[in-house]
């Protein structure tokens, strides 16, 4: 469980994650340049945030599984895209990651 405040003094609350994203490595094949309206999502990001756990009906916490610092991939739609201070950040729900990368 971490109770985090980052640089960005915000903190999610229950089961959500602030997640940066990782811009995708650029590859070009046959010298095709690929504008960024046309480019794909990034589906990869690094845990910047967490808010302290889900509580269940009877009132039990449940902690975080992933922390700040964790590279992770979550759904390509996944989370609802906010900006703080010029940068853009994913607020989203634990159960939105898929998996923690090393």
């Amino acid at each position: 469980m971490s109770d985090t405040k980052t640089k960005l003094d915000i903190t999610p609350l229950a089961d959500r994650v602030i997640v940066k994203p990782l811009e995708p490595k650029e590859v070009k094949k046959g010298g095709i340049i690929i504008p960024d309206t046309a480019k794909e999502k990034p589906q990869e990001g690094e845990i910047v945030a967490v808010g302290k756990g889900r509580t269940t009906e009877d009132g039990k916490l449940i902690p975080m599984e992933v922390k700040v610092g964790d590279k992770v991939l979550y759904g390509k739609y996944s989370g609802t895209e906010i900006k703080i201070n010029d940068e853009d950040y994913l607020i989203m729900k634990e159960e939105d990651i898929l998996a923690i990368t090393k």
